[in-house]
């Protein structure tokens, strides 16, 4: 066994080593490339994560940060040029964006503490969840513009976590324990119209994501050890499990092309990765060859997407 566990620590240090290199981005001419590629913070040795990416395939792994500290939740934006992440590494945990080569990392928040950010289609704001104050006893949703500026509080009730935008802008899919155990709601994007979809009594955690084409949002449920990823219609509707375990799966994230989610599934003492599937929940699978410490995935459209090609 021992033999076993120190094969798989050298086999993880020479993936990490090999993704060292920040501000590599893939080529164009990558294998695989097509189908954009998934970023997700890394735990390494010294106990602090960085933020890296990949292929779908799981080759490719480029290193984006190089903090010292804890770099988390990264999100994609809609053209995948652009990461927002949070980071402790001013101190507390604040919203922070790059490019999506790992430049020009910059801070956008100053608040208490914030984390799980999303970017709006358009990339000019942010969603994410914490708290503004330290006198706040609850987490809440906020909106801030991309450069830092328009703070704004768009729930108030209960604790409000993990938003997203839907692919139309106009909605932001969150969860909520107002009405006694965390469920799935939606709001407007100015925080209008707040509306419970999701009634099954059962904890659901983090995040709900929205479909590519606004139809459908994929969510965790269940209690912290033992979730699973679902996935219903966008009013709530026709709610279906994809995954049964073994494991805690939470974290999901949509493929551009809507055909694939990724989520983290977390067997403790340190394994804990990010695995794909097919939307119908076949097909799982983990994306690195290795048990590492990973967390939330976010999944962008390749350079080859965003140009239109076919």
């Amino acid at each position: 066994m021992r033999k076993i566990l120190a094969a798989a620590a050298v086999a993880a240090a020479t993936i990490l080593a090999a993704g060292a290199a920040a501000g590599q981005p893939a080529r164009a001419t990558d294998h695989g490339a097509n189908d954009g590629r998934l970023a997700f913070a890394i735990k390494d040795g010294s106990g602090v994560s960085n933020i890296y990416s990949v292929r779908p395939d799981g080759d490719g792994l480029v290193r984006l940060t190089t903090s010292t500290a804890f770099d988390l939740c990264p999100d994609y934006s809609r053209d995948g040029r652009l990461i927002t992440f949070c980071s402790n590494r001013s101190g507390s945990f604040q919203i922070w964006a790059m490019n999506a080569d790992g430049s020009n990392a910059h801070q956008v928040t100053n608040g208490n503490r914030f984390i799980f950010p999303d970017y709006s289609p358009d990339a000019s704001k942010i969603t994410f969840s914490g708290t503004a104050s330290p006198t706040d006893v609850n987490q809440n949703v906020y909106v801030i513009n991309s450069d830092g500026t328009g703070l704004t509080q768009l729930t108030t009730d209960g604790n409000n976590q993990y938003p997203t935008y839907s692919p139309n802008g106009k909605q932001i899919a969150f969860t909520s324990d107002r009405t006694g155990v965390e469920q799935v709601w939606v709001m407007n994007a100015d925080g209008s119209n707040q509306t419970q979809i999701s009634h099954s009594g059962v904890t659901e955690d983090q995040l709900p994501d929205w479909s590519p084409n606004g139809r459908k949002i994929a969510f965790a449920q269940g209690a912290h050890g033992s979730g699973r990823i679902w996935v219903m219609n966008a009013d709530g509707s026709n709610p279906v499990q994809l995954t049964s375990g073994p494991g805690d799966d939470f974290g999901t994230a949509w493929s551009p092309d809507g055909q694939k989610i990724a989520f983290v599934r977390d067997f403790a003492n340190g394994d804990r990765s990010v695995w794909t599937m097919n939307a119908d929940g076949s097909d799982e699978h983990r994306l690195m060859p290795i048990p590492l410490t990973e967390y939330v995935p976010t999944w962008a459209l390749s350079a080859h997407d965003r140009n239109g090609n076919d």
